[in-house]
């Protein structure tokens, strides 16, 4: 499925071919993300990330680089998370040398200019306030407080507005020097080419060079924030975010809690979706997801509410929390979990796109890259007893924590009701 090589003082290249292919999809993954800032620091991975699309050595305005790839059709774009930042490409095969150029560009030769610096903090405050001014954005900021603290874990990403106008540029420009480095990228490419062609191109494209990145403070001891975490904003919808500490990356049960998380609440057959939106027409929009991070995790659900039925719709949730934890998966509804799962998986990889997401993100931040066949193993194996086994390790009422974000005088005294069934 994929092959690995390991450039002197690079890169760490890996390819996943698909024969017939008409696209090729790159992703960059710099090892470098907001868990290695320094409260001095807050927001500077994010801003590093925006300032590598104002310019860069071959590329001198961010009008060169976006017509470099739209110009031919492509797409491209970059997230920053808290372990990495990742930059990605798709274009049609024949723009490869062009897709991997440009991401070489965007990450070891960024002007960070001066000007740019200044021009670009205004436009990270606005991102900011869009997030603060979206309930549903809002409440998760809220969520990730509740969990892990006022820490790397539980701070926002992009940092905040006092933060983002404090940063110095030396401090900018101190943090690409040191972490974005050709020896801390992974690069994956999907698509119909020969895995020397990628090596040669990403060793052309980024060349070499190391140093010393330094690491990330441990997780504190979860939960880490405060039980219960109340915003508010002048909304007709109330926004409730709720759930627990889960497992870090690669622990052991990691795929015993990924079709957990597809019983509870991905998808239209889940238990979520049937019985807070379906059965009793609580919410619109309810579902679950995980996060997982080097030595720490998270198992949580949101729901979009009427603020006067904020109560009821949490006694919902926490039902079917407690149903994880207290009775076994009928094995019907495991096998449908299960197959969701797994075709799932099998349908995103035939694009190159979640192809290459698949190898480079595992490449980046996994012990080992896992081929689909072993994935889909690793899902065939999970029992009734697997789930409710680490149901009832995670699913505890010391553990539960609560974000809200609903109009003002609404959402008062729910943490009095934050309580699994008995």
């Amino acid at each position: 499925m994929f092959q690995r090589t390991a450039l002197p003082d690079g890169p760490r290249v890996i390819s996943a071919r698909l024969p017939g292919a008409r696209s090729v999809s790159v992703a960059a993954y710099v090892l470098a993300g907001s868990r290695l800032e320094s409260p001095e620091q807050v927001g500077v991975a994010h801003f590093m990330e925006h300032l590598t699309f104002k310019g860069t050595a071959g590329y001198p305005t961010t009008r060169a680089i976006s017509e470099a790839i739209e110009g031919v059709g492509g797409s491209f774009n970059a997230a920053t998370d808290r372990e990495s930042t990742i930059y990605w490409v798709r274009v049609p095969t024949r723009e490869t040398a062009r897709a991997m150029d440009v991401l070489g560009e965007l990450i070891v030769r960024p002007t960070l200019a001066d000007a740019e610096i200044g021009n670009e903090r205004q436009v990270i405050v606005e991102e900011i306030r869009s997030y603060l001014d979206d309930p549903a954005e809002y409440c998760q900021i809220l969520f990730q407080q509740a969990i892990f603290g006022d820490g790397a874990l539980g701070r926002e990403i992009c940092g905040d507005e006092g933060a983002i106008r404090a940063l110095p540029e030396p401090t900018i420009r101190d943090f690409w020097s040191r972490t974005y480095r050709p020896a801390n990228v992974v690069v994956a490419l999907a698509g119909d080419l020969e895995h020397g062609a990628v090596v040669d191109l990403s060793a052309r494209a980024f060349g070499s060079g190391n140093g010393v990145v330094g690491g990330f403070a441990p997780a504190p001891a979860l939960p880490a924030g405060e039980r219960y975490l109340l915003g508010h904003r002048d909304t007709s919808q109330a926004h409730i975010a709720v759930g627990v500490p889960a497992l870090r990356r690669d622990h052991p049960d990691a795929w015993v809690l990924t079709v957990l998380n597809t019983i509870l609440g991905d998808g239209m057959s889940s238990r979520l979706f049937q019985s807070v939106r379906e059965e009793q027409g609580l919410a619109y929009d309810v579902g679950s997801g995980t996060a997982e991070y080097a030595d720490a995790g998270v198992l949580g659900v949101s729901a979009g509410v009427d603020p006067d039925r904020l109560a009821p719709a949490l006694a919902a949730i926490l039902v079917e929390l407690a149903r994880l934890r207290d009775e076994p998966v009928p094995v019907d509804e495991l096998a449908k979990a299960k197959a969701y799962l797994s075709g799932g998986l099998e349908l995103r990889l035939d694009e190159t796109r979640h192809l290459a997401s698949w190898v480079g993100g595992q490449e980046a931040m996994h012990d080992r890259v896992l081929t689909l066949d072993e994935a889909l193993e690793a899902v065939a194996v999970v029992t009734s007893d697997d789930v409710q086994r680490v149901a009832g390790g995670l699913i505890r009422d010391d553990a539960l924590r609560l974000a809200v974000v609903a109009p003002r005088r609404r959402g008062t005294r729910l943490d009095a009701k934050l309580r699994l069934p008995a």
